[in-house]
């Protein structure tokens, strides 16, 4: 394949404008799943679970392959083997001091779970490749309501504990020493994160969903300490890089999740090039001051 057939296949705007009539529910769904990882991945950076985001995953995508295998809804599959993945991480996470061993042991076995059940399964190969990657489907109303409705619910318990939470997640040992329930804290927002990871898979696949619960947090970071501003640019951030993903992908023929990870990554390398510049002007500001 030469470069203009690479070129082609990845930016081709030929009838865009009407294709993109046809996935106005997919791109309201995916400004949801932006504005729910937004979110979610604030909590996720301060708790520094970020290998736990994919260890979910890979058990999510399990469950989705199952649910592919049998004929059931692949959506109920991966919900079920994230919120599945979230306790068994919240449980023996509170207990174990070593949780990176524990997403180990569950990160192959999610894999190994999927890949099983996807060589089992004799349907269209487009089926298996999408849980993996992710893909530009056709939501219908009903869909995008489920979606809506169920992302609703995630926010809104996420804001019902969202100040107990984040006292727990920047100091756990004050926060339980003044009675805050951490433990009990741990385990919901595990289900809050399992439920999210399970919605975002429907975009950018198990393997990639990093992009959209991870990078949007971690760019802010990079430019702001202020808590109300963190998780205004993570939702901004995350919002821009699944719906951009989703118009870039419209015009490609590959799936939609290179598009997403892509503008993730930008954005994350913009926002660390912006901090590290803030970091030198002021280290210089003081040294002058001292002067």
């Amino acid at each position: 394949m030469d470069a203009d057939s690479i070129i082609g296949a990845i930016f081709s705007f030929e009838n865009y404008g009407e294709l993109l009539v046809l996935v106005q529910n997919s791109l309201w769904a995916g400004a949801v799943l932006g504005l729910l990882g937004g979110l979610v991945g604030t909590f996720v950076m301060k708790r520094d679970l970020a290998f736990a985001v994919h260890g979910i995953s890979e058990l999510s995508f399990g469950g989705a392959a199952f649910a592919l295998l049998i004929g059931a809804d692949i959506v109920l599959g991966s919900l079920i083997g994230s919120v599945a993945a979230a306790l068994l991480l919240g449980v023996m996470g509170v207990r174990a001091r070593d949780k990176n061993s524990i997403i180990g042991v569950i990160m192959p076995f999610g894999l190994g779970l999927g890949i099983l059940f996807l060589s089992l399964y004799q349907g269209r190969a487009a089926n298996k490749f999408g849980l993996l990657t992710g893909q530009i489907v056709s939501v219908d109303t009903v869909q995008l309501q489920v979606l809506a409705g169920a992302a609703v619910l995630v926010i809104a318990a996420l804001v019902a504990i969202w100040r107990p939470l984040n006292f727990a997640s920047v100091d756990p040992e004050l926060a339980e020493a003044r009675g805050v329930p951490v433990r009990t804290l741990a385990l919901i927002f595990m289900v809050l994160l399992g439920v999210s990871v399970a919605l975002s898979i429907q975009v950018v696949g198990a393997l990639l969903v990093l992009a959209l619960l991870i990078t949007p947090a971690a760019a802010a970071l990079r430019v702001t300490s202020v808590p109300v501003a963190v998780v205004a640019l993570s939702v901004v951030f995350a919002v821009t890089a699944t719906v951009g993903g989703i118009l870039l992908a419209l015009g490609g023929r590959i799936p939609i999740s290179p598009y997403v990870t892509t503008l993730s990554f930008l954005i994350y390398v913009v926002c660390r090039v912006v901090g590290s510049v803030r970091a030198k002007k002021g280290i210089n500001g003081r040294l002058v001051h001292a002067r």
